[in-house]
């Protein structure tokens, strides 16, 4: 019973709930992290939406089980290696879905459709999409976009141009690290059979799409913080009455936050290089360590202008 579950929670990959903190990313700029009831409401979106990821996942690992038996980690997968019988993992991915969906009907009708959608794109994406040059990379950007406009969706929020640009820009080039590290991983013989698309990826073209999206990346990050106004959540504190004009005005404190960003992405980038590590990107925040404390110091800092500077 033990090595089942283990085999289970294994397959529902826990650690790419991460990815479903975007989330949260329209309760932190919209100023209402600390409001109970949109705090509460966007931690039963992120569950129920990491309960509708996990059972794709499932289905996923169904549909790629030969191309997993051949790739030198996935094939460790529960489904792939057989620990994990089909049926069993096929019972937990419909019945996932079907309660992940009903739970977001009863959030919002909206967030229902973005739920609904998400679970379609996966689909189209593991038939079709995933074998098309450039829109199987497009698809997996689309994922997050969908998860930030899945919050911003239940709290009403009108997500700023410039941060849903950096949002799309960071997705794509997290998706070509992804490809970039499997071509190291994989020799030029068995990466087509993993993966189609990869013998159509020249690894300079994938420096390219890396670079492009890098510095797409920080520069919209940079003009979001340059150009937006953030929500005015306190008092001016002291800190604001003391210091001249020329410090004033939660934008330039939010600017302190562009060589975070700057070097989190260089980070990554050199990281995608380094083949097994880059090939899923939870993996690689969580393992390396200047690159979550970058991450992490980024969030404290927004979250302290935004909530403790003031406007």
């Amino acid at each position: 019973m033990d090595q089942i579950f283990f085999n289970l929670l294994k397959t529902a990959r826990p650690r790419q709930w991460l990815k479903n903190l975007s989330l949260a990313a329209a309760l932190v700029f919209s100023g209402q992290l600390f409001h109970p009831q949109s705090l509460t409401i966007t931690l039963w979106a992120i569950i129920v939406f990491s309960i509708l990821t996990s059972s794709v996942y499932f289905f996923n690992d169904i549909v790629d089980i030969k191309k997993d038996q051949m790739h030198p980690f996935k094939k460790l997968r529960p489904v792939a290696s057989g620990k994990l019988p089909i049926p069993t993992a096929l019972f937990f991915s419909i019945s996932g879905i079907m309660v992940s969906l009903y739970l977001s009907f009863s959030l919002s009708f909206f967030f229902f459709l973005t739920c609904l959608f998400y679970f379609l794109l996966q689909v189209v994406y593991s038939f079709y999409l995933k074998n098309l040059v450039v829109f199987d990379v497009m698809s997996i950007a689309a994922s997050f976009i969908l998860r930030v406009y899945a919050g911003a969706i239940l709290l009403n929020y009108h997500v700023s141009i410039w941060f849903l640009l950096c949002v799309t820009s960071l997705a794509l080039f997290m998706a070509v690290g992804k490809r970039r590290a499997e071509l190291v991983i994989l020799d030029k013989q068995s990466a087509p059979e993993h993966q189609k698309t990869l013998n159509k990826y020249p690894s300079n073209l994938l420096d390219n799409y890396l670079s492009m999206f890098a510095a797409s990346a920080w520069l919209s990050w940079a003009l979001f913080t340059f150009f937006e106004s953030t929500p005015v959540v306190l008092e001016s504190p002291a800190l604001y009455r003391i210091l001249p004009l020329t410090f004033s005005g939660t934008n330039k404190w939010l600017m302190m936050t562009i060589p975070l960003v700057i070097y989190g992405i260089m980070r990554y980038q050199s990281i995608a290089y380094q083949g097994a590590k880059a090939e899923s990107p939870e993996r690689v925040l969580l393992s390396d360590k200047p690159l979550l404390g970058s991450v992490i110091l980024w969030g404290i800092f927004v979250i302290w202008i935004i909530y403790g500077v003031g406007s």
